[in-house]
Order: C-alpha cells, then structure tokens, then sequence
C-alpha cells in the first residue's frame, strides 16, 4: 500500500512539471514564429509602394535584382504561383506572407537559395498542370478577360513548356505567327496543347485523331504541319 502510494504521490507531483514543460515549448514556438512573421514583414517594406500598399512591378523588379535573376524567369513565375498571386506584376501583403511561409524563408538568401528547389516542386507531374494553368491566368492584365493574345501566349509558351518540349512549343509558336486566323488562345485550347505535348507523337504526328475532342486550332496545326512536311519533301 505505501509503494502504490508513493508512485501515485510522484505522478501527481511530476504532472505539473510535464505541463509546464509543453507550455514552455509552445511559448518558444510561439515567438519564433512571430520572429519570422516579423522578419517576412519586414522584407515585405523592402519592396512594397507606400502609397498603395502592395508590391507593384517597380517593387518585384527591385526583388529579382536582390535575387540576380530576370524578370522573365521561370522561377519568379513559380513564385507568384507560391503565393497565389493574382495580379500580374503584384504582391499583397497576404500573398507575399502565404508564399514566403509556404518556402520557409525570410531572408533575400534564403528565397534564392530555395529556387531550385521551387523550380522541382513546380515541374513536379502532380503539380505542374496546376502551374500551367495558373501561368495562363496570371497572365490575364485585365478583369474578366478570358483570353491571351497570340504574342503574349507565345511568349508564356515559351516560357513554361519550352525546356520539356521545346521541339512542340517551336513548331506551334511557328504556327500561331503564321496564321492570321486566330488573334487570341483561351484556357481550353492552352490547356489541350500541353495535353497535345503529352500525348501526340512528334514530329510523325501519326497518332493524332482529328475526330477526338481537340480544339480545331490544333486540327489546323496540324493540317498546316502536314503540308509544311510535304513542302520540304518535294523540295
């Protein structure tokens, strides 16, 4: 009986201490956290503008020459999908805490020591559709636009698809500047051209089935590669 009420007299003493102990823990946890929250705003004044408040394209120009990369990289693109950016050219305090949160940096050194590793995660099978797809959206300037000039889709294309499939993307832009048909490409037909990459054995075409559900811009593709083909044979 006494031993039965020593152990309970030092899980009654010992319980209190264990509850300190994860309250400590927390505490510290706690204000590291806020450390870094503080540190991510901090960085965030660096580039914002003053008077409206949010990162503008002056702003993200100032943070790619801390970072020494382009503006056009791929990587500052990868970046604004991060942070679901929805602005092209712009990062909102919330944006630019949920993208720097989410890569776990707080420091200029730290962002452009994880790009590499942003640049996998984006080209990542699981995630890269999302990336596409979100690419096209960003780059709509204007509200409820739906749609991206051939020039722009070009340049995007070039952008994003160009080091998987850079023989498709070439020969497609070739295409789009060539033809006077078409002024614009929408998300269907954006969306079924990195399908087309996927799926379509290139250059040969052979499997490509006008009667499956493809957008007619890639029937006239390939229609006009056909005769591309048959020009240089005869040639």
């Amino acid at each position: 009986m006494t031993r039965a009420s020593k152990r309970k007299s030092d899980n009654q003493t010992s319980s209190p201490i264990k509850t300190a102990r994860v309250d400590s823990v927390r505490s510290a946890s706690s204000r590291a956290g806020k450390k870094v929250d503080e540190r991510i705003d901090e960085l965030y004044t660096k580039y914002v503008n003053q008077s409206s408040c949010v990162i503008d394209p002056e702003g993200v120009e100032a943070l790619c020459s801390d970072l020494k990369v382009d503006c056009t990289d791929v990587r500052i693109l990868m970046l604004a999908w991060k942070m679901d950016a929805q602005k092209q050219g712009y990062f909102t305090q919330d944006e630019w805490r949920r993208g720097l949160k989410a890569l776990k940096v707080d420091t200029i050194p730290k962002l452009k020591k994880s790009l590499p590793e942003l640049e996998k995660e984006a080209l990542k099978s699981e995630n890269f559709v999302s990336f596409y797809r979100y690419a096209f959206r960003y780059c709509l300037t204007e509200d409820n636009k739906k749609c991206l000039d051939i020039e722009t889709a070009c340049v995007l294309l070039q952008l994003v698809l160009g080091v998987q499939y850079q023989a498709q993307v070439d020969s497609f832009i070739t295409f789009l500047k060539s033809q006077s048909e078409y002024k614009v490409i929408n998300m269907d037909q954006w969306t079924n051209f990195f399908r087309f990459c996927q799926e379509i054995s290139f250059p040969d075409l052979n499997n490509y089935d006008s009667d499956e559900a493809w957008p007619l811009i890639l029937d006239n593709y390939v229609d006009w590669t056909k005769r591309q083909d048959n020009v240089a044979t005869t040639a």
